[in-house]
């Protein structure tokens, strides 16, 4: 099974930096989610992992090799990705989106052969999309449309399959209809899935292994009840959140109730000094 991680990753767009010594490892065979608050880098993580994006400094490292020094063809065959919000040709219908999956598996110019159609058809399987294979994507619905996407890239064969946000914009039944669709693909087939996800709660229920992300840096890594706690949350998103026990999974559930800013303030509102003076908080 591949491994993956990252050594001494600086990401820049132009002359800003994004992502300063970034050093992670994904865990192979289980599923990790990338959380932090918007902008904190996150999704540029995963492109540059994903070898979409082209690194400042430091190195994405595919068993032990550069991934950028790799071909593409070669990468593409341990790894896909579903970006956030695909588009795909007006027209274009589930069984062809899916069979773009088996290009880097293609030699030359020649069509499908009986191996592609049969892998693209235990990707269809494998996503419950038998029903809507000759439909075309703008006549599915959100949560169908998703699965179609996996499975596109479940068609590629890879080790490694990253996925940003793929609940975005989805209602909560779908949400949980995709997510639940990559638990089950983790463990029938072992695959090592990386995901960009914004709920904290649905990271903790379906990820084994957490990373949380502050301005290009890996806060905390580790178990779910590793990097759900209270002092995660107020260093990565600035918020005051109880951290309780899911009476059904085991997992940690988060209940954020306010800002930490305004819990600090709130501490010393109306706190007088000795001269009579208001304390006012400062450097929060």
């Amino acid at each position: 099974m591949a491994s993956l991680n990252t050594s001494h990753l600086d990401i820049a767009y132009e002359d800003r930096l994004i992502v300063q010594d970034l050093n992670i490892s994904i865990p192979p065979g289980m599923i990790t989610a990338l959380v932090g608050a918007n902008g904190s880098g996150k999704s540029t993580i995963l492109k540059t992992m994903a070898r979409i994006l082209q690194p400042k400094n430091g190195n994405v490292l595919l068993d032990g090799r550069s991934i950028h020094k790799q071909s593409t063809r070669e990468v593409a065959k341990q790894l896909a990705i579903l970006p956030q919000n695909p588009t795909a040709p007006e027209g274009l219908t589930v069984y062809e989106l899916i069979s773009y999956g088996r290009f880097p598996h293609q030699k030359g110019f020649g069509g499908l052969k009986a191996e592609d159609r049969k892998v693209i058809d235990w990707a269809i399987e494998a996503t419950r999309m038998q029903e809507f294979s000759d439909r075309a994507l703008e006549h599915l619905s959100g949560g169908q449309r998703q699965r179609a996407w996996i499975a596109m890239a479940l068609a590629q064969e890879t080790d490694i399959l990253f996925l940003d946000e793929p609940t975005t914009f989805l209602d909560m039944a779908h949400q949980l209809e995709v997510l639940q669709l990559l638990e089950e693909l983790n463990a029938e087939s072992g695959r090592t899935i990386v995901m960009v996800v914004h709920d904290l709660n649905h990271a903790a229920r379906y990820a084994h292994h957490m990373i949380a992300i502050k301005q290009g840096k890996a806060v905390a890594q580790g178990k779910p009840e590793e990097v759900v706690t209270s002092e995660v949350l107020r260093e990565v998103f600035g918020i005051e959140a109880d951290i309780v026990t899911d009476p059904r999974s085991g997992v940690p559930l988060c209940l954020p109730y306010e800002l930490y800013r305004a819990a600090t303030e709130g501490k010393v509102r109306g706190q007088k000094q000795k001269d009579g003076t208001i304390k006012v908080a400062s450097n929060l």
